[in-house]
C-alpha cells in the first residue's frame, strides 16, 4: 500500500452521519469494533473554516485511536486524496436502526434452540 493512500471513513453516530479520514484501519483487537487510527484533517492555512470539520476536529482533539461498532460502520473506502470531514443528519425521519448482535449469547448454534 502506498503512503498516499489514506480511509474514508463514513458511519452513525447519534443520529448523524460522520465523514471522517485516517491512515490506518483495521479490525482491532477488541471483537465486534473497527480501529481507526491517525485521523487527518484539513490544514489550518486555509482562509475558510468549515463549522463542521471545526466540530470533529474538537470532538478528535487528542484522540489517539477509536473504536466504532461494525454495526455502525457504513463504508470504508481506499482513497488516495483527503477530502473534508464532516458531520451530516441522518435522513429517514424517525427511524432507529434496532442493535444487532454479533454472537450468539448462548455460545452455541442458534439452530439448535429447543
Amino acid at each position: 500500500m502506498a503512503a498516499s493512500h489514506i480511509f474514508k471513513v463514513l458511519f452513525v453516530n447519534q443520529g448523524k452521519v460522520y465523514e471522517i479520514y485516517a491512515r490506518k484501519v483495521s479490525h482491532g483487537g477488541l471483537f465486534g469494533f473497527i480501529e481507526v487510527e491517525e485521523l487527518v484533517f484539513g490544514s489550518r492555512s486555509t482562509v475558510v473554516v468549515d463549522p463542521t470539520e471545526e466540530k470533529i476536529k474538537a470532538e478528535f482533539h487528542e484522540v489517539k485511536r477509536t473504536y466504532l461498532p461494525l454495526q455502525s460502520i457504513l463504508r470504508i473506502d481506499e482513497v488516495k486524496k483527503q477530502g473534508v470531514s464532516k458531520i451530516v443528519a441522518l435522513e429517514g425521519g424517525n427511524v432507529a436502526q434496532f442493535p444487532v448482535t454479533l454472537m450468539n449469547p448462548g455460545g452455541g448454534d442458534s439452530s439448535a434452540r429447543k
